[in-house]
């Protein structure tokens, strides 16, 4: 029976019906393979843990390029506040919905078909076109693209060119490509006091009392002035937690979480100091454990992020902006083997929500501007 959809849309709506919360891929790497393998690509499966990783490679020859992405989505959450089914797919007035149709299955399944007609047309290309994907992006992110890439390092198998397929558009498909990311530097910061009650402060110490000084402090910090290609690093507290419940005890300790997300002008090193520094100005009693999650990292203007920029410019008419906000993603993986790496993928504004979407059109665009990057890089 022929379908009524493009050979992109009926395999996104395979990979949505496919349920694969972090860490589980639901098959969809395995139904991918065999497309591929089809088509001469070779085939590995460098599985770690629960965690399944997909490296496919179509040639041996310089240049590489890698279409890299993610098979695993995040939870539903309540699945009675979805208008449809957050796993059946349901396309309605133009759009398609479900958990991972914006991120990331529309961006793998416009890579997968992009490839296909590639290789199909091209079977003797020059250089090589590879596709790398993990179920371990919206989870710890330790055993899934790093895995593959520590790999590939291991056996010198060079990455020249990447292609992330992360929804980075933001109103209209092709107005944001990201060509790279801020850091991000997680603190959880113990303040040691002495639990009292609170009729007697003076046989106590509050470390609540003594902290808000320097957490206002802290949150006033000015870290740089960003630069042409990154915005100014930001810190946000995002808990506080002191106390045993009772409203007559006087907390003896204070416990802080928070986040930095900081561009290349500023070191960890460098962030860590200015820290301890403020601690020690307010004399608080503190220890505090650091979370290194991603090194801050970029792809400056030149080859490929002008020839992504022309493909959207082809099929969309839009000329996209080169953009270095937002989260983490894989990128900080693959960018400090010396690839140039770009992120281009569908709108982002209904990622990770309720009736997740989206638009069909621009899935079939997709492909196609991924199609037309292929063919200018190899």
């Amino acid at each position: 029976m022929t379908s009524a959809h493009s050979d992109s849309i009926d395999l996104l709506i395979d990979l949505i019906q496919r349920e694969s919360i972090t860490p589980h891929d639901g098959a969809c790497q395995s139904l991918i393979a065999k497309r591929l393998e089809c088509l001469g690509f070779s085939i590995e499966h460098i599985d770690c843990a629960e965690v399944n990783n997909l490296w496919a490679r179509h040639g041996s020859a310089s240049p590489l390029l890698v279409f890299a992405g993610h098979t695993d989505v995040v939870p539903v959450g309540d699945a009675l506040d979805w208008t449809y089914p957050p796993f059946s797919a349901q396309i309605a007035d133009g759009h398609l919905y479900g958990r991972g149709a914006a991120d990331m299955k529309s961006g793998v399944a416009a890579m997968v078909t992009a490839m296909e007609r590639y290789v199909r047309q091209s079977q003797t290309h020059q250089g090589s076109v590879a596709l790398l994907l993990t179920s371990d992006e919206e989870g710890p992110a330790i055993n899934g693209t790093a895995k593959v890439v520590e790999t590939l390092c291991q056996r010198n198998e060079t990455i020249d060119y990447c292609v992330l397929g992360e929804p980075t558009s933001s109103t209209v498909l092709g107005d944001v490509i990201r060509n790279g990311r801020r850091g991000s530097l997680g603190a959880r910061m113990y303040v040691n006091g002495k639990q009292g009650h609170v009729a007697y402060p003076t046989l106590a110490k509050n470390p609540v009392h003594h902290a808000l000084p320097a957490l206002a402090e802290l949150c006033a910090i000015e870290w740089d002035q960003g630069d042409d290609y990154f915005p100014p690093t930001t810190l946000q507290i995002s808990n506080v937690h002191a106390g045993t419940g009772a409203v007559n005890v006087i907390p003896g300790k204070l416990i802080i979480d928070f986040n930095l997300r900081y561009s290349p002008a500023l070191s960890v090193e460098q962030i860590k100091t200015r820290v301890y520094e403020l601690c020690n100005q307010h004399s608080l009693d503190t220890h505090i454990e650091w979370t290194d999650s991603a090194q801050p990292f970029l792809t400056k203007a030149g080859y490929l992020t002008d020839t992504v920029q022309k493909a959207i410019k082809t099929h969309t008419g839009q000329s996209a902006v080169l953009d270095t906000g937002g989260g983490t993603s894989d990128g900080r993986f693959i960018a400090p083997t010396g690839a140039q790496l770009v992120e281009f993928g569908p709108i982002n504004a209904s990622i990770h929500q309720v009736d997740e979407h989206v638009r069909l059109q621009d899935v079939d665009t997709l492909s196609q501007i991924y199609e037309t990057i292929i063919n200018q890089l190899l």
